[in-house]
């Protein structure tokens, strides 16, 4: 078995469907999928069982990633949040570029399952996060961790103890082994159920606070914010869709010089895994660390 695909859910009737008929498309058939799950209250297990998919007894996200991995008889553990739909030749194409790159660890970027403008700058800006911290602070979201199950089994797992962030703490012990990287040939669609819940902007400011702690305090094993927010999403104004297309123009101007330092790397087809200047990351880290400030104080009206 090459590829073992774990989700972790909880009360997942309405999107569980959705990935599982994307994963279903693939044209990738050496994989098993297991859903861990937190006891459900809705039809999670039944829709699961009903597809022919193995059922573990989950808990929170890292207990139920762990007890997944552990039933898991991949090479390659590809952990998925139960929102995540996949493109065409996902698994394809995700599981030929670790191997061509000799990967242990990977994620990719996300795009919005969302037409809003605001919605789309905000992905922008997680992706640019993620793949400028994969040189200097690796981290990467549930909802699309890649893991060889070596190194899973090396680093322990998912820490169980942690309130929050547990994916996050995840990437860090796994990449002290193995480098994290994103990759280049594929990208996942994601739900903006928690932006539409919680609110845009406090969710963004939640998420903020969430990283200041682990970097000043350390990982997060009490809830250090509180978890439920209210919706407070606002339409957006004519002169706020101005706003967010000039930070998305300066996020996109970011991401350019990143992948044109890649590309000036590339040989052959083949791009070789050299780690960009100090100077270059620092320089493009306090271009994205005023954009995010800005769009942080924009949201805030």
């Amino acid at each position: 078995m090459k590829i073992s695909i774990i989700i972790p859910t909880l009360n997942e009737e309405l999107f569980l469907p959705l990935l599982l008929n994307s994963i279903k498309r693939q044209s990738f058939k050496n994989y098993e999928v297991i859903v861990a799950d937190a006891h459900s209250s809705d039809n999670t297990v039944r829709i699961a069982e009903q597809s022919g998919i193995k059922v573990v007894e989950g808990g929170m996200p890292a207990r139920g990633r762990n007890k997944g991995a552990r039933a898991a008889r991949g090479q390659f553990l590809f952990f998925l949040d139960a929102d995540v739909i996949l493109p065409e030749e996902f698994l394809h194409r995700a599981y030929d570029e670790m191997q061509e790159r000799y990967l242990d660890l990977s994620t990719c970027e996300v795009e919005p399952l969302s037409e809003l403008h605001i919605d789309r700058v905000l992905h922008k800006l997680a992706n640019l996060s993620i793949r400028m911290g994969q040189y200097t602070s690796p981290h990467a979201g549930g909802f699309c961790i890649l893991s060889t199950k070596r190194l899973f089994e090396r680093v322990g797992g998912f820490n169980e103890s942690l309130a929050m962030a547990e994916d996050h703490d995840y990437v860090k012990r796994a990449s002290r082994f193995r480098p994290l990287r994103v990759l280049d040939s594929t990208k996942i669609s994601v739900s903006v159920r928690r932006l539409e819940k919680e609110g845009r902007a406090v969710l963004v400011n939640k998420y903020l606070q969430v990283e200041l702690h682990r970097i000043f305090k350390g990982e997060l094993k009490t809830n250090v914010i509180e978890y439920e927010f209210g919706n407070l999403q606002k339409h957006a104004t004519n002169s706020h869709n101005n706003r967010l297309a000039a930070f998305e123009d300066q996020l996109i101007r970011i991401d350019k010089k990143l992948r044109e330092f890649k590309k000036r790397h590339e040989t052959n087809g083949q791009i070789l895994d050299i780690i960009p200047s100090k100077d270059l990351i620092n320089s493009l880290k306090n271009q994205f660390e005023k954009t995010k400030s800005s769009l942080s104080e924009l949201l805030k009206k």
